[in-house]
């Protein structure tokens, strides 16, 4: 046996889970062949020194995340826990996910088109009305309005699984406004620094070229046809958890950062006060939910969004990214009917398939759930960020007892999912790897074109055996590879 199948025979049970660095026997998958030689030799020491000077850059630079929890009075503020060896994906694959995760956004960004519109995929019987209007993010004020380019998605954030087999899922879609583009970038930037001959000898898809293409879809949405348009970054201030993004996104692409009260309507249009008067603002990249936008159109307590703004956007002279009631298409029962859009909207077959999914409204799939609570994951269906989650496995009597009364009380707010056996990779903890379970959120930028970020964002549930990787729950990140050979 190599000294590699020694060292990592302990690794993990070969039969439970796909790991993405090593293979049934233990031994090195192709592709990790040189991450693997090189965490493999370096010493005790030199892997403290990467990563202390990993945290030390962060703190720097100010790469944070505030965690909320329950059981502090106080949010806390701390560097996101990122880890140095990095998920490698061949470019067979990768060609697979970029393919699926373009499939897929186009048919989303035409469902949220026809349900403002003609509707016909209601008319036809493929989803039911009563899951549209009683929608918690469908927007009845985007009826009938016309968004520039037809593009309602301009940028999305697709969550990929694999299972036991290796094949990949699609987990969720996220429509509003993403999070983690910040996390993508920075981390290639040190890690392409701190293992600088790694990374060149691994020959790494770049992703330098993605933030011109974020831009790219931003102008692309211009109303009024400007070469040189004003674009904003409307941000919910400093004491949003993802701040860093926002900052870091609008000084990346060279847009102004602003909050609600930086902007002003006038003349059903929108305007950026400064030292030099004020200015017309012509595409508004938000990272505020829809109620906060405009209190005169949404919620009337709101301190964070523009009066009038959407009057602006009715008369066609602003543009939002992504559109107002976008979310329609990433509830989660709104998930189950994707790979429908996909064969109603494009007459294709899905390329990437979804989780198995229950939709509790059914009698025979809730009673089938209520029967089956501790196999299967529950999820609310308007929320995100690892809340409002049953893992069933692992959940308590008390637990599952609650979320069968839920259930019974109000089916629609609910939906359930095979137990997916999370694909593992491994990180490096105190000198040695150890394996975490992962998914990965591919980005996808859609303009006059649409361009899928080379990588994404693998995420990682940093806790043994948990399942659950959002950040906001106390997981990670790590850099992503796609390989040019």
């Amino acid at each position: 046996m190599s000294t590699a199948k020694q060292s990592q025979s302990h690794y993990y049970d070969a039969g439970s889970f796909y790991d993405e660095m090593f293979d049934k026997d233990c031994s090195i998958r192709p592709h990790y062949g040189s991450v693997h030689r090189l965490f493999d030799r370096m010493k005790p020491q030199e892997l403290a020194f990467k990563a202390q000077a990993f945290h030390q850059r962060m703190l720097e630079e100010g790469i944070t995340f505030t965690l909320y929890s329950e059981s502090q009075s106080d949010p806390l503020e701390r560097t996101i826990p990122f880890d140095y060896i990095p998920r490698v994906i061949p470019q067979h694959e990768w060609q697979l996910i970029d393919h699926g995760v373009k499939q897929r956004t186009k048919a989303l960004n035409a469902f949220v088109q026809d349900v403002y519109h003609k509707a016909r995929i209601v008319k036809d019987g493929i989803i039911p009305r009563g899951m549209i209007l009683s929608n918690t993010y469908f927007r009845p004020e985007m009826a009938g309005l016309e968004v520039p380019g037809g593009v309602y998605v301009t940028a999305s954030g697709i969550d990929l699984i694999r299972d036991e087999k290796g094949r990949y899922f699609v987990l969720e879609d996220n429509l509003r406004s993403p999070s983690g583009f910040s996390y993508l970038f920075k981390g290639r930037t040190l890690m392409s620094e701190l293992f600088h001959e790694l990374y060149l000898s691994c020959s790494v898809q770049s992703v330098d070229r993605s933030l011109n293409c974020f831009l790219s879809a931003l102008r692309h949405l211009c109303p009024n046809g400007k070469r040189d348009p004003l674009i904003v970054l409307l941000t919910p201030g400093a004491f949003n958890s993802a701040y860093y993004e926002h900052a870091f996104l609008a000084q990346q692409m060279g847009i102004q950062l602003v909050e609600g009260r930086d902007l002003v309507y006038k003349d059903h249009k929108i305007y950026l006060r400064g030292i030099g008067g004020m200015r017309q603002v012509d595409v508004i990249y938000r990272r505020i939910d829809d109620s906060f936008l405009d209190p005169l159109a949404f919620q009337p307590d709101s301190m964070l969004g523009v009066p009038g703004l959407m009057n602006a956007y009715r008369a066609g002279n602003v543009a939002i990214a992504n559109a107002p009631g976008t979310g329609i298409a990433d509830d989660k029962a709104i998930y189950a009917y994707v790979p429908d859009m996909i064969r109603y909207y494009l007459g294709e077959e899905p390329i990437l398939h979804n989780v198995p999914t229950y939709i509790l409204t059914r009698d025979e799939e809730r009673e089938f759930v209520l029967a089956n609570l501790d196999q299967l994951v529950v999820k609310e269906t308007s929320l995100s960020g690892g809340y409002g989650m049953l893992i069933g496995p692992s959940a308590s009597s008390k637990e599952l007892k609650a979320f069968a009364e839920a259930i019974q009380r109000e089916p629609s707010r609910y939906i359930a999912q095979t137990t997916m056996k999370l694909s593992q990779a491994p990180v490096m903890l105190d000198g040695q790897m150890s394996p975490r379970h992962i998914d990965l959120r591919a980005f996808a930028l859609m303009g006059q074109d649409t361009h899928v970020i080379p990588g994404g964002l693998t995420r990682v549930a940093m806790q043994e055996g948990s399942l659950v990787v959002n950040s906001s729950q106390g997981g990670g990140v790590k850099d992503t590879w796609v390989l040019n050979r």
